[in-house]
């Protein structure tokens, strides 16, 4: 027997649920809007999505989307949809078509959210997932227990490369463990990536030379295929040690193109996640969506942060960030490490610790480290020791009477 893989949607229908789970599964299978001679029992069979499951949850009065009003009422349901892995293979691109494609606007349909997403061993044979991972990225970054402290450049665009490294300068004399790009700084003329590189990678490397720790930073090297190779190879010929890419830019394919190259981390940034998920009846949530996205190598995955300046709430948060860790399937860890970010100080330290129960994380904070009222170094100090205490389960006023940096925080963090 073929492995299948299911699929697993909220959805709601203004039609007979029966019918309307019919329609999708034809669709995106061997179906058409009118039955075919050439669509035969026996293929049906063998090629067509079956419908696994089928629960109405509720019933309402309006439909969600707009454009569909006239039914009396509307069901809403949860589906699970199941396809051979004969009708596509182990292709990331094309699952997306099957399970992702021509489901949203159909008529049918008033509200549909993909929600869970089971693959079969066939997909982890054919794609390498994450190259190094949160045991990978510990040891390039030189920090083993505890999260990675990190930062993004601020102003996000503006600074030309001799300004960023002296930014860079500061973070890495305070003890930073990780700085990363803002996804918008990309490669143009007022700051080009090659000589950002060179004018960031001189300053880290010397600083290694130094102290013996080496700071990693994530350049966002987004482009074409091409670009982002050579681009890729230049930071590694800089002693780079992480690259950064934005996901919804790239795209499946040159994801996974990227990672067939890379020799570094990957950092994968989700700008655009809001235009899949904002609207609770339809798109994703983040937990089929990151599967995918980890099968084709990332090793860091942004998932916002508790308390944020988005819409977000936080236990959407906590969800993706325990998706990311968990096993992609049985036996299969491929593991990537969550990045917190958006409006972050150490005051969600504590909270993040305890609902996450790991610190197998990137904290990323921006203002709330160059804000510090005694500079870049100090704020990296108060954000560490804000994670010493919520390790060791120390209340953040308790801590700084211990610490200076962190008490000089907690009144701006506030």
């Amino acid at each position: 027997m073929s492995e299948r893989i299911h699929a697993t949607y909220w959805l709601e229908t203004g039609d007979d649920p029966v019918h309307a789970a019919e329609v999708i599964a034809g669709e995106q299978s061997s179906g058409t809007f009118v039955a075919l001679p050439t669509e035969t029992p026996e293929l049906k069979a063998r090629s067509g999505a079956r419908i696994e499951r089928l629960e109405v949850l509720e019933r309402v009065s309006a439909p969600s989307l707009p454009g569909l009003n006239g039914a009396a009422r509307y069901s809403r349901c949860r589906l699970e949809l199941s396809w051979p892995l004969d009708n596509l293979g182990p292709s990331l691109p094309n699952l997306m078509t099957t399970i992702a494609g021509n489901l949203f606007e159909l008529r049918a349909v008033s509200g549909l959210r993909l929600i869970d997403l089971q693959l079969p061993p066939a997909f982890a044979a054919a794609y390498p997932g994450p190259a190094f991972g949160i045991g990978g990225t510990r040891e390039l970054a030189g920090v083993a227990r505890g999260p990675l402290i990190g930062t993004i450049i601020k102003p996000s665009v503006g600074l030309s490369p001799a300004e960023t490294a002296q930014q860079v300068r500061e973070l890495v004399a305070g003890g930073i463990d990780f700085i990363k790009d803002d996804e918008l700084q990309a490669d143009g003329p007022h700051c080009p990536f090659d000589e950002r590189v060179r004018a960031v990678m001189q300053v880290v490397n010397a600083a290694a030379e130094r102290t013996g720790k080496k700071a990693m930073v994530a350049f966002n090297l987004t482009g074409d295929l091409d670009q982002m190779r050579r681009r890729h190879d230049w930071l590694v010929q800089h002693g780079g040690t992480c690259v950064m890419v934005c996901l919804n830019s790239v795209g499946l394919v040159g994801l996974h193109e990227l990672r067939r190259h890379a020799q570094l981390p990957i950092h994968a940034h989700r700008a655009g996640w809001g235009y899949l998920s904002r609207c609770p009846e339809l798109g994703w949530d983040y937990a089929p969506w990151q599967k995918i996205w980890r099968l084709a190598g990332v090793d860091h995955l942004h998932v916002n942060g508790l308390r944020n300046k988005f819409s977000e709430s936080d236990a959407s948060v906590v969800a993706a960030a325990r998706s990311v860790l968990a096993p992609l399937m049985p036996g299969v860890p491929m593991t990537a490490m969550p990045v917190f970010s958006s409006g972050q100080t150490g005051l969600q330290a504590a909270d993040t610790y305890a609902v996450l129960g790991s610190a197998d994380l990137i904290h990323t904070v921006g203002g709330g480290i160059f804000g510090h009222p005694k500079g870049v170094a100090a704020g990296v100090e108060a954000l560490r020791e804000s994670w010493s205490a919520a390790m060791a389960g120390v209340p953040l006023a308790e801590q700084s009477q211990r610490n200076a940096a962190l008490r000089d925080a907690l009144g701006f963090w506030r």
